[in-house]
């Protein structure tokens, strides 16, 4: 790997963050290839082919002794795992210590791509709701993909403006920020942050970071947690955003208890309202890239936001099935018992009836580009399923199974025209090592592949 020029202004500041001896080690790190990690989806069991050793603050984090093709690896399309940077899997331990609660309404407020969402969802299982948020249509688009594609069906997608959720004062649980940043601690990883890179950048990340902090302060109830992290080094981003807002809000600090043999760097923020604490991964102590993060927690007496439930569900778009067709579905498509069911454009969506009372709540206030599961729509008297549908943890009982070969899996994601021995007739699953990819209609004189065009892909 070549040797990477550091801007010159950041070179010095690290010179003084950690010293002459620290920095050499800092600046060896960043010319070495950085370590490839994933977290696998406990939801979607699958055997790797490939050797790994455990991040040691993540149950389901894995280091890759090499780095094989993700997009040539048919398990990475059933959603069965997610490439991740080990040091963001930290959050998953924080979550643990904290005891947040596993039944809660959680927020990721800047969520694109998805990794950190990821995280949560799993987290809260099937008993929990998270909402999943990013500004950025195009970002956006990305996220609702991956959160498809893990499948808990347990979050709500939605593209709004951290001012947005204004309303929304002591309404969730947790609201975690991974604050967009001058990105320094990607260094090794994006050349394309280094060549970004300037004090003047650092400090309009700074000013961002304190517009989104003064939104998302005060979206947390009493009792609830506020998480914030950056990929990036400087204190400007970091330790002056944790003064911000101890300043800004009534917080109290949450200490993580670390293991020395981690690597991580506890630094202690002194403010006027106290101690708080922040968690530091250097690239030269912890087999990870930069990162920061910080907890805070909100008193027990401080606002909660209990939602006023409608006495009709009322969406321009959005449309609630009523009881009696809901228990013609259930028949019909084999899905649980207990279930909620929207139309959007005429397609059904599953929710879980437990979130159903917060989640009517939130569509009052929020832009939202996906939620719960994607179930199909009907065509006369036949119903299409949909490939959400297919990748969500969701039963599909009804629906003939058919493993295909890596070689047929590969042909079906680049949506090319295949037709397996011994296909059955009529819709049929999909399958490779029993994880579902998708649909397939066998018509008997052609097969369609029903895989999204617009995820295809194109690695031969």
């Amino acid at each position: 790997m070549p040797k990477i020029n550091l801007p010159e202004a950041f070179e010095s500041r690290m010179k003084t963050t950690l010293g002459e001896m620290d920095f050499k080690a800092f600046r060896e790190a960043l010319d070495k290839e950085p370590r490839v990690s994933l977290r696998k989806n406990p939801y979607k069991t699958f055997e790797a082919e490939i050797a790994m050793t455990a991040v040691p603050w993540s149950s389901s984090g894995f280091f890759l002794e090499e780095r094989p093709s993700f997009t040539l690896d048919p398990l990475f399309h059933a959603g069965c795992y997610y490439v991740q940077e080990a040091s963001s899997m930290f959050i998953e331990y924080i979550l643990k210590h904290i005891q947040a609660p596993t039944d809660g309404i959680f927020l990721d407020l800047a969520a694109a791509p998805g990794g950190k969402s990821t995280i949560l969802s799993t987290y809260l299982g099937n008993d929990g709701f998270l909402v999943a948020n990013e500004v950025i249509k195009a970002r956006a688009n990305i996220l609702k993909e991956n959160i498809i594609k893990w499948g808990l069906g347990n979050t709500m997608v939605t593209q709004n403006d951290p001012e947005h959720f204004s309303a929304l004062e002591g309404f969730f649980d947790v609201v975690l920020v991974d604050a967009p940043c001058s990105g320094e601690g990607m260094f090794r990883k994006d050349p394309d942050a280094r060549s970004e890179w300037s004090e003047d950048h650092v400090n309009l990340c700074a000013l961002r970071q304190e517009r989104i902090m003064d939104q998302a302060g005060s979206l947390v109830k009493g009792g609830g947690y506020l998480i914030y992290s950056t990929c990036t080094f400087n204190e400007k981003e970091n330790e002056e955003l944790v003064r911000f807002i101890s300043s800004e809000f009534t917080y109290e600090p949450v200490r993580i208890p670390l293991d020395s043999s981690w690597g991580i760097v506890e630094s202690e923020v002194d403010t006027e309202e106290g101690k708080y604490y922040g968690y530091r991964f250097f690239p030269h102590l912890v087999e990870g890239e930069g990162f920061f993060i910080s907890v805070f927690k909100r008193p027990d007496d401080a606002y909660h936001h209990e939602p006023k439930k409608a006495k009709d569900f009322k969406h321009p778009f959005i449309k609630s099935v009523n009881k009696q067709d809901v228990q013609k579905l259930i028949q019909r498509l084999g899905i649980p018992e207990e279930s909620t069911l929207y139309t959007l454009q005429d397609s059904f969506f599953w929710l879980n009836p437990i979130f159903q009372y917060h989640f009517e709540y939130l569509t009052r206030f929020v832009n939202i580009k996906y939620f719960g599961v994607e179930l199909g729509k009907f065509n006369k008297d036949q119903f299409i399923p949909n490939h959400e549908w297919a990748l969500s943890l969701l039963p599909k009982k009804d629906f003939a199974h058919f493993e295909l070969t890596k070689e047929e899996a590969l042909g079906y994601l680049r949506k090319e025209d295949i037709q397996p021995k011994d296909l059955p007739e009529g819709w049929v699953l999909v399958t490779f090592q029993n994880m579902p990819l998708g649909w397939l209609k066998n018509l008997g004189n052609r097969v369609n592949n029903y895989y999204p065009k617009e995820w295809r892909i194109r690695m031969k």
